[in-house]
Order: C-alpha cells, then structure tokens, then sequence
C-alpha cells in the first residue's frame, strides 16, 4: 500500500484514540490530520505504520489537552466531550473495552487524569496497545507507564459506577422513556428515573439551560414534561439515537436543525443520570444547528393560552 493508503486504513483507530484523550471530535480530526502531515514528512519508512501513527496522534492530543485544559478551567458551567454518534473504529476482540470507554461518564472520568495518564490507559487498556508501544508515545519508561497505568486504572475504578449490561433491557427502558417525555407524562418518567436521578447539561453560557441541574425523580419528571408539550406543539422533534455508545437522542427543530443531544446512564433498571449537550459550538459537527434561544421563546409562546374570542 502507498503511505496514504496506510493512513486511510488506520484513520478510524486514530480518530478514537485521539477523540478518548482529548474528548472533541474537532480537536480529535485535528489531531489525526496533524499526524498525517508528519507521516507523510517523516523520511523514513516505519517498521509498523500502525505504531508509529499512533504514537504520533498520541503525543500530539496529550499536547492540545494540556493547553485544551486551561479553557476547560474557564469554561461556563459544566463541561461535557462533545458528543459522538457513531465511534468509526471497531475491533470485536475489544468491543468491551471501545464501549466502555465512550460513553459521557467515562469520559468525564478520564478528565480526571493528567495527560499522561489519559493517554496511557486509552493506549494500554482501551486499544490494547504493548508497554513498549506506549512509552514510546508518551516519551516515558516501561517501568514508568506501568505505574501511569496502575494509577489511571485506579482512578477509573474508584469513579465507575455499574452501568446496566444487558442492552436489550437498557434500550427498552430508553424506549419507554421517550415514549413517556414525548407524551409529556409525568408518573410515566417518574416511574422510570432513579429518586435520586440528576439532569445537568453543557451549554457553555452559550445557550439556555435549567440552572446547575435538576435532582431528584419528582422535580426532573415534572421539568421533562413541561419541556416535552411545547416542543413538540412548535414542531420539534424528539429523534432516538445512540449517543456516545449509550441510549439518547438529538432533539430537532420543526426544519431538522440541532438543539441539543440527549444521553442516558442506566443504572439497575432506572435512569440514574440525564445529560444535555446545548452548547452550539459543540453540536456543529452533526450538521446544522438552531437557535435555541429563539426555541425556548417560540415554546413559552406555546405554553400560553390561546386567548378566545
């Protein structure tokens, strides 16, 4: 294969590593098209293509992210990655693995860690990747990135709640909750929400938002349905979809355009967490996005009486 035909074939893998590391999809594709400029310059012939490009899109993520975190330090509101529909790589001897580590709260986790750390338990226990192989990405010893490793792995643990493993039962229970939000159906969502459940979301002071988040099954059921009648009475449309491997949905306008994406963890059959992206300039990469300024104004005109004659 020609040097460009190699890096097609690897620019999946090196999208999900990058995207794990740094959690944009921007910084991610910037990352990857980093690392092909310096393949295509480097003037030798590296004895595994494979390596030597994920080493590259690796140490150059682990420098995005220690600038990206500074912005992240400043940012309005709660941070969320930037959400991902459909992750392009796939390995079935590490399907466990993939999943596990795309999901919204695994990434929050991974924020935890310092950059290094990061990229040596993306590259060691997500994609599998030799000691050898990741301390020569990071620019560390065997013996240091063991270590990385252990703490990471620590880290990852301690955080990690027991997500639901059966998908057909969690894929049901999001179905039932759609159902029940577009119905606008209070004891329905009630039913289905953990009593200590949380809905938070990121708008980056971009976009409307609840305040710092709604807790509890009774006040998210109520704010789910007050939100549900007029969205879809203004023509808005409630699209079920997977969202960073996990159940979600993209919420539409009337013309098809984004207003947020929605993600679920599910937790022994009820949802413990609820998570919006509304920030506009984390929405762009899934293709034209609304106003949802002029949503929220156009949905309280709708929760008026209409005034009789």
């Amino acid at each position: 294969m020609t040097r460009a035909e190699e890096f097609q074939e690897l620019r999946p893998l090196l999208f999900s590593i990058a995207y794990r590391i740094l959690g944009s999809v921007g910084e991610a594709e910037d990352a990857v098209q980093e690392a092909w400029l310096r393949y295509d310059a480097y003037p030798g012939r590296p004895a595994s293509a494979k390596a030597f490009l994920a080493a590259t899109v690796s140490r150059i993520a682990i420098d995005v992210l220690r600038s990206a975190r500074v912005r992240r330090e400043q940012y309005t509101g709660r941070w969320f990655p930037e959400p991902l529909l459909a992750d392009p790589y796939e390995d079935p001897e590490r399907s466990a693995e993939l999943a596990d580590s795309l999901s919204m709260a695994a990434l929050l986790l991974l924020e935890r860690l310092s950059p290094l750390e990061r990229a040596v338990f993306v590259l060691r226990e997500v994609f599998g990747f030799g000691f050898g192989e990741v301390a020569a990405a990071v620019g560390r010893s065997e013996t240091a990135c063991r270590q990385l490793a252990v703490r990471a792995r620590r880290h990852m643990e301690a955080g990690r709640a027991r997500f639901e493993t059966d998908r057909r039962e969690r894929d049901e229970l999001a179905g039932r909750f759609f159902d029940a939000f577009r119905d606008g159906d209070v004891d329905r969502l009630r039913d289905l929400l953990a009593a200590d459940v949380r809905m938070v979301g990121d708008s980056g002071g971009n976009a409307p938002l609840w305040g710092t988040g709604v807790f509890g099954a009774g006040k998210v059921a109520r704010v789910l349905a007050g939100i549900a009648g007029p969205f879809v009475r203004i023509g808005g449309v409630v699209q079920p979809h997977e969202v960073n491997g996990q159940p979600g949905a993209i919420f539409r306008d009337r013309d098809g355009r984004i207003v947020n994406t929605l993600t679920l963890d599910i937790l022994s059959g009820r949802v413990q967490t609820i998570r919006a992206v509304i920030n506009p300039d984390k929405l762009r990469h899934l293709g034209p996005v609304a106003d949802a300024w002029a949503i929220v104004r156009e949905a309280n005109q709708a929760r008026r009486p209409t005034p009789q004659p």
